[in-house]
């Protein structure tokens, strides 16, 4: 799925030009950048995107363009920017499925960590377990029970194979013995409108895709999968209490450029995420759909991706877990 929005800046911010810069580095930005979104509208990652393309381009001077590349659990809008000119002028607003979950159990187009440049962490959020309205099972126990007695007959959406939607699913099936089948779709809002709609019983959604529903009453809270409760549903208990000890999962969405992209250009872009973390304004909007925001120096996030991609190839294999299921 491909989709085009520009984000218009407000312009009239000039920033100090970059003392080392070489060639064209010291005029960039001078046209619009593409941030690629590898989901569909309306989602987490969309939503993160958004906002951080606003922020950006106001304080750049200049237009951010959003694409929308939604399929194969960020893998299609994630290969597009490793494969793109580094330039400065394309970015992506990648997320923890396609970076650091999907090497660890399928074959990639890319090398996350070879062919795209950490620029800074955006946010993290959490996941939850949520039914549909009619399906009759509030509790993790039940989810279980039910899984168990008649496996494989309760379905459960995701934004495709890999992502961490899927992978929180299969890891709940093998630290809970519950047997569930797996309905993939472009994009975490996709997975939850099946949910509204019946298609699906059950998703591992991002707080952000489910908090409004929540709230409404359109669909069921059963479990969070942070360590601790959320602020923003403490009456819903987390996964591990309610009766699977040790699950625990969290999303993140960062923002990367391809490979050789000048360091310099990294850089700044990665000091204004610092100001948009700290910015009131920001930190309110992504408060309001479950986001907490952050940031990181490259050198920090990089780290970051390197420790979490091998902690979940030891998880996965040790749980015998594939993207073929």
């Amino acid at each position: 799925m491909k989709r085009r929005t520009i984000i218009f800046a407000a312009g009239g911010l000039a920033l100090p030009a970059i003392v080392r810069a070489q060639g064209n580095v010291a005029s960039w930005p001078d046209r619009p950048i593409r941030f690629v979104v590898p989901f569909a509208p309306g989602g987490n990652t969309d939503s993160v995107g958004r906002i951080a393309a606003q922020y950006l381009g106001e304080a750049l001077g200049r237009s951010i363009v959003v694409e929308n590349r939604g399929g194969a659990g960020g893998i299609i809008g994630s290969d597009v920017v490793a494969k793109s000119a580094p330039d400065g002028y394309t970015f992506l607003v990648g997320s923890i499925g396609s970076i650091t979950i999907s090497p660890a159990i399928e074959r990639m187009p890319y090398d996350p960590l070879k062919d795209l440049a950490p620029v800074s962490l955006l946010n993290t959020n959490p996941l939850i377990l949520v039914g549909r309205k009619n399906l009759g099972l509030t509790s993790v126990q039940a989810v279980v029970a039910r899984a168990k007695e008649k496996p494989e007959s309760l379905t459960y959406g995701s934004s495709g194979i890999g992502g961490l939607m899927h992978v929180s699913a299969l890891l709940f099936e093998s630290r809970s013995g519950a047997k569930l089948t797996h309905v993939p779709y472009r994009g975490g809002a996709p997975a939850v409108a099946a949910l509204l709609s019946g298609e699906v019983d059950l998703v591992f959604a991002n707080m952000s895709d489910a908090l409004p529903q929540v709230k409404a009453g359109s669909i069921i809270p059963i479990g969070v999968t942070t360590p601790g409760r959320s602020a923003e549903l403490p009456e819903v208990p987390t996964v591990a209490e309610a009766g699977v000890p040790g699950f625990a999962t969290e999303s993140w969405n960062g923002l990367f450029a391809p490979a050789t992209t000048s360091p310099d250009i990294v850089s700044r872009l990665s000091a204004l995420c610092a100001r948009m973390a700290a910015d009131a304004t920001v930190r309110q909007r992504m408060a309001s759909f479950g986001s907490v925001a952050v940031s990181s120096t490259p050198e920090e996030f990089g780290r970051m991706l390197r420790e979490e991609t091998a902690q979940w190839a030891t998880t996965l294999q040790a749980a015998g877990l594939s993207a073929s299921k």
